[in-house]
C-alpha cells in the first residue's frame, strides 16, 4: 500500500517514514502543505496521514483543497491540538481519523490498516482468492493449512495483488503502490518479487495463482486454469 505522509517536523517526519517502510508501506514524504496536494494529486495514494500545522499551506486548507478537487483518498490527521473543537473542526473538514501527538507508533499503524479496510478498497479484514488466505491485522497469510512467511515488501505486494483480484495490474501501477517516488530503477525487481511470491505461494501446489498478462503486468486468480498467459 502507498502512503504520503505530510509533516514538517524532522524527527516526527523520519520517524513515520522509517516506521512505515518497515511495516511494507511504500512512502512518500512532502514537508510542507502546498508540496502536500501538490503530491496527494500527482499519485493514486491509499492513505495521506497529514499533520495540522504545516508552513506554506496548514493541514486543514491543504484536507479542504484536496476534498474540493474530489480526492477520496483516506485521510488521517495528526495534531497536538486535543480539544473537542479542533476534532470537530478536523473531522468536519474531511478527514477520516484523528491521531493526537504524543502518539504510539502501533496505534497509527493500526488506524492506518482500519482505514485501508475502508470501500472502495475490499473492507474486510481477511482477504482471500481461492485457498490463499491474508489475515491484514495479524499480518499472516497462509494457502490451505500451511503459513507463508513473507517479507514486508512481499506482504505489501501480495496485499495489493489481493485486493484487485481478477484485475490486470501493470507493472507502472504497481510500481507505483508498492514502491514510491523515490523508485527509479527498471521494472525487472517487479518481477523478481513476482517470482519470490510464486515459489512460497506455489509450493506443492498445482497450479500458480498469480499470472502474467504478456508485456502488461500480473493478475492474482483463483481459478488457476484460466492463465492469462505462461508465467
Amino acid at each position: 500500500m502507498r502512503v504520503l505522509v505530510v509533516e514538517d517536523d524532522a524527527g516526527i517526519s523520519r520517524f513515520i517514514h522509517q516506521g512505515l517502510g518497515e511495516a511494507g508501506y511504500a512512502v512518500d514524504l512532502a514537508l510542507n502543505g502546498r508540496d502536500g496536494v501538490n503530491y496527494a494529486m500527482a499519485a493514486d495514494y491509499d492513505a495521506v496521514v497529514l499533520d495540522v500545522m504545516l508552513p506554506v499551506l496548514d493541514g486543514l486548507s491543504v484536507l479542504r483543497e484536496l476534498r474540493r478537487q474530489g480526492l477520496k483518498t483516506p485521510v488521517l490527521l495528526l495534531t497536538a491540538l486535543d480539544t473537542v473543537q479542533d476534532r470537530v473542526l478536523g473531522l468536519d473538514a474531511g478527514a477520516d481519523d484523528y491521531l493526537i501527538k504524543p502518539f504510539d507508533f502501533t496505534e497509527l499503524l493500526a488506524r492506518l490498516r482500519a482505514l485501508l479496510r475502508r470501500p472502495p478498497l475490499q473492507t474486510d479484514v481477511l482477504l482471500k482468492v481461492g485457498t490463499l488466505e491474508m489475515d491484514t491485522a495479524q499480518r499472516v497469510v497462509k494457502r490451505g493449512n500451511r503459513l507463508i512467511d513473507l517479507s514486508p515488501r512481499e506482504f505489501s505486494l501480495l496485499e495489493y495483488l489481493m485486493r484487485h483480484s481478477n484485475q490486470v495490474l501493470s507493472r507502472t501501477q504497481i510500481a507505483q503502490h508498492v514502491w514510491n517516488f523515490d523508485y527509479y530503477g527498471d521494472f525487472k525487481v517487479i518481477d523478481v518479487y513476482i517470482g519470490y511470491l510464486r515459489r512460497k505461494l506455489d509450493q506443492n501446489e498445482p497450479f500458480s495463482l498469480i499470472q502474467t498478462a504478456r508485456g502488461v503486468g500480473y493478475c492474482i486468480r483463483a481459478d488457476g486454469e484460466a492463465q492469462l498467459s505462461d508465467p
